[in-house]
């Protein structure tokens, strides 16, 4: 019988199996095409998300961890990654979302939102700021374009996952669209309205706000509900690898919401089980 933690590996790395399943994505790695991406494919990046299991297992399972204990799991998942990739970034960035919303869910099932932001917030909000005045690539796009990137994001509860995306792709869902179909528009939104900072690395200003643009007018189009959608968000794709653009920050959001949805409803699930089960006193 698969237990919590177990359950919770499974969903994070589904996760990211069904992101990385999708398309068209603009400059994104799918079964298709490489995207906008010349050192990694397709089976590289399922190696990748399929070897993070066991870390997301152990992230589940650790009781209420402190931050620091958080870090040095994050610090390991990676390694592990490293190993199975050949020293390869593929999920760096998704460890980071999916391992604190893993942590979150694990310690308060109902809203792993309220986790983050009541357990971790402050020292988000410290590592954010030391990772901005850091010496490295992530934190000098971050200077130059003032984005917050992936740290501001967590450190402020996901609020592009808990009100932006999340809403959106259960609305899609609810609405009778595939699973496709809403992870592409939500996809799209997310590029819409989030700072990259891989938009701001490989594009510069001009090219995260191309980006922007470019999801913004598909959404504009009517998104998945338009007769023509495949066409025109395969059309962006191709205008993004022509640009060399690749939305990894949005894309890991992406996979974040999916987590999200999926635990959601299977704390709906359970709680409805339990309600049933226990006997109504008389």
């Amino acid at each position: 019988m698969m237990n919590a933690a177990d359950s919770l590996a499974d969903m994070a790395v589904n996760a990211l199996i069904e992101e990385l399943d999708l398309f068209p994505k603009p400059g994104l790695v799918s079964p298709v095409d490489c995207g906008s991406h010349k050192d990694m494919d397709y089976a590289l990046l399922r190696r990748s998300a399929e070897g993070l299991c066991e870390s997301f297992r152990e992230i589940a399972a650790t009781p209420s961890p402190e931050f620091e204990s958080l870090v040095e799991l994050g610090l390991r998942a990676e390694h592990r990654m490293l190993a199975v990739t050949d020293g390869i970034n593929t999920h760096r960035g998704a460890i980071f979302a999916l391992g604190l919303l893993v942590a979150a869910a694990a310690a308060d099932p109902e809203s792993p939102r309220r986790a983050v932001q009541l357990r971790w917030s402050d020292a988000l909000r410290q590592h954010s700021a030391a990772g901005i005045k850091a010496d490295s690539h992530g934190a000098r796009v971050r200077r130059k374009n003032s984005a917050t990137g992936a740290r501001g994001e967590a450190a402020a509860g996901f609020p592009s996952v808990f009100e932006l995306a999340l809403p959106r792709f259960r609305a899609l869902i609810d609405a009778g669209q595939s699973r496709e179909a809403a992870g592409v528009e939500t996809l799209f939104l997310l590029i819409a309205h989030v700072e990259d900072t891989n938009l701001y690395h490989r594009g510069g200003y001009e090219g995260a706000a191309f980006a922007r643009q470019r999801a913004g007018e598909f959404l504009k189009a009517g998104g998945v509900s338009a007769p023509n959608w495949k066409s025109a968000a395969t059309e962006i794709h191709a205008e993004f690898v022509a640009r060399n653009l690749s939305p990894g920050g949005a894309a890991d959001l992406l996979a974040a919401t999916i987590f999200a949805f999926e635990q959601g409803q299977q704390f709906s699930a359970d709680s409805a089980k339990t309600r049933f089960a226990t006997p109504m006193a008389l």
